[in-house]
C-alpha cells in the first residue's frame, strides 16, 4: 500500500529529524540505524507516510473484540527505549514481543552480529511474519522464536541486555534468571494504573531505574500473572476503573457513584498546552495507595464525567467515593494555560477534592524536575532491606522514591 510520492530515505530522514527535535534518539548509534533501516518493508500493508509517521504505530493484529493484539511501536516510542537500552557492540539481547520484526532488526545492528538477538512472541502468526520480514532485509541470523514471552527463552541466557516491547504487570521471574548481573532491562511496566518505559540495571540482587517515559503497550499474553484488575462504574459501562489487585477497590461499592452530586475543586495551579502533567501521578503512587486510572469512552458528555485530557487519566479512590484529575481553560489575551484541579462524587467528595487539590500544590512549584526512581526487589526481600513502602506484585516488590516526597 507504499502510495506517495516522497521517497522512503527522503521520510525516512524527516522522521528521525522529528524524533531527535523531540529529545529521543540521542544516542549516536540509535540514530544511525533509525536512518538506515526501511521501516517499511516491515509494514508493507502501511501507506509509507503512516510508516515513516514519528508519532503514530501500526497495528498490524488485533483480538476479535479489536483490541490490539500485536503492533509495530510509534517510533519515537521505539528511539526512547532504545536509548534507554543502550546496547553496545556484541551484547547478548532477548527481546519480547516480536512484533514486525523491525526492533530486531534495529537490536542486530545495534549490537552487531544478528545471531547475538533472540526475540520471541506467543503468536505464530507473528513470528512468522516477523522472520519472514528479517530474512527479506538481510537479517535472517536473528532467533526468532515462538513461545511464552514470560517465561524468556533459558536455551540463550544469560543476556545482557532484555528488551520488553509488550507490557507486564510485574517482571517475570524468568527475566530475573536470564538476564546478565549488570546487564540492563527495559520493560512497559504498570502500576496503579498507568504504565511507563522503565530502563533498569540488575545490581546487587535487585533492578535499579535511570529513566522512566510514559507509554502505552499492548498486555504480555501467556502464564505470567496478570495484577491489574478493571470494572465498570457506569450503567453503560463507557466508564471504567484499573487498579492493582493490592489495593482496596470494591468496585460494586462505586457502580452509580457518577450519578452523586458533583463537587469540583480547583487548585491554583496552571500549565501550558504542551506542558505534561504525568509527573503528578507518578509522585502520588509513592505515598498514596488509592491512586489508580479511570478510562471514559469518548461518548460519554463532560456533563458525565470531565477528566483532563491524555492517554492516561488519574483517579482517586476511597471506599465508595472517586475522585479524578480535572483541568479548565483560562484565556489572558492571547496567552492560554490550563489550571489543574478535582471533581468527585461520593460521601467523602469534598474531603477528597480538596486533599487531590493539595497534592497539586505540592507538585506544581518543582512541576517534572524531581528524578523519581524505581528499585524493583525479589518478592522474598524483607521489609528491613526495602528504601520504602512496596507496591506488592507476584514475583517482585517495587518501591518507588521521587525527589522530595517522603517516603
Amino acid at each position: 500500500m507504499h502510495t506517495t510520492t516522497t521517497s522512503p530515505e527522503a521520510l525516512r530522514v524527516g522522521m528521525v529529524e522529528r524524533i531527535r527535535k523531540a529529545g529521543h534518539a540521542q544516542r549516536s548509534e540509535v540514530e544511525r540505524v533509525l536512518r538506515d533501516t526501511p521501516r517499511h518493508e516491515f509494514v508493507p500493508d502501511a501507506e509509507l507516510a503512516v510508516a515513516y509517521d514519528p508519532w503514530q504505530a501500526v497495528v498490524t493484529h488485533r483480538f476479535e473484540d479489536g483490541r490490539s493484539l500485536s503492533c509495530a511501536s510509534a517510533p519515537w516510542l521505539v528511539a526512547a527505549m532504545l536509548d534507554q537500552l543502550d546496547v553496545r557492540p556484541g551484547n547478548r539481547i532477548l527481546e519480547i514481543g516480536a512484533g514486525t520484526g523491525y526492533n530486531a532488526c534495529l537490536l542486530a545492528q545495534l549490537t552487531g552480529r544478528a545471531d547475538l538477538v533472540t526475540t520471541i512472541d506467543i503468536d505464530p502468526d507473528v513470528t512468522t511474519r516477523a522472520s519472514g520480514a528479517l530474512a527479506a532485509t538481510g537479517y535472517g541470523d536473528v532467533h526468532v522464536i515462538t513461545g511464552d514471552g514470560g517465561l524468556g527463552y533459558p536455551d540463550h541466557a544469560p543476556y545482557d541486555r532484555v528488551i520488553a516491547t509488550v507490557s507486564p504487570w510485574d517482571i517475570p521471574a524468568a527475566w530475573w534468571q536470564q538476564l546478565a548481573p549488570g546487564g540492563r532491562l527495559v520493560a512497559p511496566l504498570r502500576w496503579r494504573g498507568q504504565g511507563r518505559s522503565v530502563a533498569f540495571t540488575y545490581t546487587d540482587g535487585r533492578l535499579v531505574s535511570d529513566s522512566l517515559h510514559l507509554c502505552g503497550f499492548v498486555y504480555l499474553q501467556g502464564v505470567e500473572d496478570e495484577g491489574e484488575l478493571s470494572g465498570p462504574i457506569a450503567a453503560d459501562e463507557l466508564v471504567t476503573l484499573h487498579w492493582d489487585r493490592d489495593q482496596a477497590v470494591e468496585i460494586d461499592a462505586l457502580r452509580g457513584v457518577l450519578d452523586q452530586p458533583r463537587v469540583t475543586a480547583w487548585s491554583g495551579i496552571t500549565i501550558a498546552s504542551n506542558e505534561s502533567h504525568d509527573g503528578l501521578w507518578l509522585r502520588l503512587t509513592v505515598t498514596d495507595p488509592r491512586v489508580c486510572r479511570i478510562k471514559v469512552h469518548a461518548d460519554v458528555p463532560p456533563e458525565v464525567c470531565d477528566p483532563i485530557g491524555g492517554w492516561w487519566r488519574m483517579a482517586l479512590v476511597d471506599g465508595d467515593t472517586l475522585v479524578y484529575l480535572t483541568a479548565r481553560r483560562l484565556e489572558a489575551g492571547d496567552d492560554v494555560c490550563w489550571e489543574l484541579g478535582a471533581i468527585g462524587h461520593g460521601p467523602a467528595a469534598a474531603e477528597l477534592t480538596e486533599y487531590l487539590c493539595h497534592e497539586i500544590r505540592l507538585w506544581g512549584p518543582e512541576r517534572n524536575q524531581s528524578t523519581p526512581s524505581l528499585i524493583v526487589y525479589p518478592a522474598d526481600t524483607p521489609d528491613s532491606e526495602l528504601a520504602g513502602p512496596a507496591i506488592e506484585k507476584t514475583h517482585s516488590r517495587f518501591v518507588l522514591t521521587f525527589g522530595d516526597v517522603p517516603s
